[in-house]
């Protein structure tokens, strides 16, 4: 059965956030997303009074602190690591997708120059988790 999730959308651009939304919106899910605009926004939010999220959405190339920066330190939180976050990237470096590996991510997903590909990925990414057995850290 596929859950409503909570998503936490961590990313800088607003153009990435409005077509995130648009995304959900008209293809009619009934998914929440928290917005943070950088890792250090994200991880004030994480350690608030607020629910944690189901899933996380990680921009690599952010001000403040990038996506691998926070990425390293929320897989040292004993709490925060169990979030599956999935990075949402421009970067085909595989320099960069090893490093978030290595660092604990669920997944990479390289965002398409087309919307209409983009959609058909972040469909199936989010159908996907909606059928996971997720727990709340």
């Amino acid at each position: 059965m596929k859950k409503k999730l909570s998503i936490l959308l961590i990313e800088d651009d607003v153009i990435e956030v409005m077509k995130l939304n648009r995304t959900i919106s008209t293809s009619k899910l009934p998914h929440e997303i928290v917005e943070a605009k950088n890792g250090e926004e994200a991880l004030a939010f994480l350690r608030s009074d607020k629910s944690l999220p189901d899933i996380i959405l990680l921009d690599l190339n952010m001000p403040k602190m990038n996506g691998l920066e926070f990425l390293n330190i929320l897989k040292e939180d004993k709490v925060l690591k169990y979030l599956p976050t999935i990075v949402l990237s421009t970067s085909a470096n595989q320099k960069d997708i090893l490093a978030c590996y290595k660092a604990g991510i669920a997944g990479y997903i390289i965002k398409p120059l087309k919307y209409e590909d983009y959609v058909l990925k972040l469909r199936s990414l989010l159908e996907y988790w909606s059928l996971n057995e997720l727990i709340k850290a």
